[in-house]
């Protein structure tokens, strides 16, 4: 029966009811003995002798960020009262990392005793002004283990329970270690990292805005097998505390150009306007020191009318540039203002009236503006370096191909097709244009596109072309650097391009990218790793990237934050069909059909006429029983003449769990030159055929060492 104020419990005088806690009623007390406010809980129903032990323990615990406990009665614990309010987000990242690293602090003390805490939330953390306190630690431990997960699961705290306890498992401090990823979310992004016991069992929360550092604690915390997770609270308290060392002055310039907005009055002139803006993102990253970010993040914001701090925010910058260009005639007119992120303040800001004939010294001027406003200044190898000047025909040109490059439809392709081959015959001195060009050429054929066979010899012909007329340029290297990779099994060469792709301030970020696939092709996944994370930093809209990122995640077994990314391409665009084909081969990969078949279903609605989205959707429909309708979805592979088709049959046979017939159809991609069948080989829906004996076959046939089947790093 409920206690009102003026009650006794033992010698304790109640105060005043503080509201329901989970294994009892809590109210304020008053402890005549000692002369001191406390706080009591009153369970529901009387305790065992395990319930003494465990409580003794607790008591034992002496840390300044955990609630103490005081006494125990016959239905009754006697806790230290806290004056204070549950803690909640969202709170800035430097005092979510304090409170958090208390929070840590407080579990690390218990678990060196033995003890669980197994009902970590926001509810159970008090912010007073001496930081956090944990309260009702250790209560689900000091019940049986099934009655503590019915008494948790009663309380409504699933939300935070990690997998193993949701399903009834035996639990170690790993456990806590989920809990506390989930408190972590939460206090940064303000809301629940998961809606459900569903979500908590199957699905990655929806993307954090926080920074890299932290944002890889927090997944790491909420990875679904505990073996993924930190091995402690220790190891995880010294992760947060190397964060909260970072010192707060040590922030790197960095800039977002925004697409400059035509003021023309031509829609058709918007190539030029997103071209100048890209031009100066060009001239920005060669500045040493200055992150700036790429293309396709910038311009993910076009047309959205959203706050410059959001922006800023978003994209990780200090500074956004923004402009505007008119154009009439020969003569344009271009706007641009460099505005701080934290203040909406300008820093910078200038207009220009010029020739047309002019426009490559108005991006010179405002880079060197900018560069100035920031304090940083162009490295004395890249100054010294004259600038070529194309001809203003063929720079349009290019301007156009890359406008309709973006796009990526048919319609598109083809026409960036007509204007690359355009701005060459312009000026066949363009070395960008060559390189570009030969760029575009190998990504038609990782879209099945272009047979590789019959788009490589070009495409380096170009690159080749590009380096006799700019022999540093990181396009054409990078591009000769995948098809030694993809057409060649050339890994020496592979080596040499790659490292003069990447050995200047200037390589972008799709050359890291461009890298990064090459070296997942060779089988050194962690070094892909890194450069695609080069990659996605200095552009992290870029869907593509962030695909291929969570590929070589899952190649090198960090599964849950390949999912995490997988899944923040889905949320930054939901019809990108790449998302769901490579998230079904992980799941593939792992055994988890089941989980598999609606994203490969997803990735079918999208790209029908896209031979790998085919066959893995076909397999699965057979795998799960329904062979008739997957073996009639699978004819559409044909007999595998099609460019990409073998790719198809070869994840169609890995769905059904026939590895040696998988392995028949990728021998024969590899003789096509099916350019995405030495990445794919090497992420997680490739485990199967590394590990069969027809490996070490394939393997030599794409010159690469048979034992780099289990190679996990």
């Amino acid at each position: 029966m409920p206690l009102s104020a003026g009650d006794k419990l033992g010698p304790y005088e109640i105060l005043a009811p503080l509201g329901a806690g989970g294994m009892g009623e809590v109210y304020r007390a008053r402890d005549p003995r000692l002369n001191r406010d406390v706080a009591i809980k009153q369970l529901k129903g009387n305790h065992s002798a395990r319930f003494d032990q465990e409580a003794h323990a607790i008591a034992a615990l002496n840390h300044p960020h955990i609630c103490q406990i005081y006494d125990v009665g016959r239905d009754y614990l006697v806790l230290e009262y806290v004056e204070g309010s549950p803690i909640q987000g969202p709170m800035h990242e430097a005092d979510a990392v304090r409170a958090a690293s208390q929070i840590a602090a407080a579990l690390e003390a218990a678990h060196a005793k033995g003890i669980l805490h197994r009902d970590l939330k926001p509810g159970n953390i008090l912010m007073t002004t001496a930081g956090a306190k944990l309260l009702d630690f250790g209560l689900a431990k000091l019940v049986s283990d099934d009655e503590a997960t019915l008494t948790i699961g009663v309380s409504g705290t699933p939300l935070y329970m990690s997998p193993e306890q949701a399903e009834g498992k035996s639990l170690d401090a790993r456990s806590d270690v989920f809990s506390f990823g989930a408190v972590l979310y939460e206090l940064l992004s303000g809301r629940r990292a998961f809606d459900s016991l569903a979500a908590v069992l199957r699905d990655e929360p929806r993307p954090l805005e926080a920074s890299s550092g932290l944002q890889k604690i927090v997944w790491r915390c909420l990875r679904k097998s505990p073996a993924d997770r930190f091995t402690s609270m220790t190891e995880l308290k010294t992760a947060l505390d190397q964060i909260a060392a970072k010192p707060v002055t040590e922030h790197q310039p960095s800039i977002a150009v925004l697409p400059f907005a035509n003021m023309s009055g031509d829609k058709e002139q918007e190539y030029f306007s997103d071209g100048l803006a890209e031009e100066i993102i060009n001239a920005l990253v060669k500045v040493p020191g200055l992150k700036v970010i790429a293309r396709t993040s910038a311009f993910a914001f076009k047309g959205q009318n959203t706050d410059i701090r959001k922006i800023a925010e978003t994209l990780g910058v200090t500074t956004v540039l923004e402009g505007s260009v008119r154009r009439s005639g020969n003569r344009i007119r271009v706007t641009a203002q460099l505005i701080t992120a934290a203040d909406g303040s300008h820093l910078w800001s200038e207009r220009y009236d010029r020739e047309m004939s002019d426009v490559f010294a108005v991006q010179d001027e405002i880079s060197a503006a900018i560069s100035g406003a920031l304090q940083v200044k162009l490295s004395p190898a890249a100054a010294a370096k004259p600038r070529y000047t194309p001809k203003l025909p063929a720079y349009e040109a290019l301007l156009k191909a890359k406008h309709f490059h973006w796009k990526v439809t048919v319609e598109s392709m083809e026409q960036a097709k007509e204007f690359y081959e355009q701005a060459i015959a312009l000026d066949p001195n363009y070395a960008l244009a060559h390189a570009l060009y030969a760029d575009y050429l190998f990504g038609r054929t990782t879209l099945a596109m272009t047979p590789l066979r019959e788009a490589a010899p070009i495409a380096r012909a170009l690159a080749q072309r590009a380096l006799q007329l700019d022999p540093a340029l990181p396009e054409a290297h990078s591009i000769l650097g995948i098809l030694a990779a993809d057409f060649d099994f050339n890994w020496k060469e592979v080596d040499s391009e790659l490292a003069l792709a990447t050995a200047n301030d200037s390589a972008s970020p799709h050359c890291h990218f461009v890298c990064g696939l090459s070296l997942l092709g060779a089988g050194r996944r962690a070094e892909a790793v890194s450069q695609m994370e080069q990659a996605i930093q200095g552009d992290p809209l870029q869907t593509t990237t962030r695909v291929f990122l969570g590929a070589c995640l899952g190649a090198v077994g960090r599964d849950a934050e390949a999912e995490q990314h997988f899944r923040q391409a889905m949320h930054l665009d939901p019809n990108f069909f790449w998302s769901y084909v490579y998230l079904a081969e992980l799941y593939v990969g792992r055994g988890m059909f089941a989980e598999a078949l609606p994203i490969a279903g997803r990735a079918f609605d999208l790209s029908p006429w896209y031979a790998p989205s085919i066959g893995l959707y076909a397999g699965l429909l057979v795998r799960k029983g329904e062979a008739g309708r997957g073996k009639e979805l699978a004819q559409k592979l044909g007999s595998g003449e099609a460019y990409g088709a073998s790719m198809g049959w070869a994840l169609f046979h890995i769905c059904c769990n026939e590895i040696d017939l998988a392995a028949d159809w990728y021998e024969k991609a590899i003789e096509e030159r099916d350019s995405l069948v030495p990445s794919t080989l090497q992420t997680a829906i490739g485990e199967p055929v590394r590990a069969n004996s027809r490996w070490p076959k394939l393997a030599a046939l794409m010159n690469l060492p048979s034992e780099s089947a289990s190679q996990k790093v």
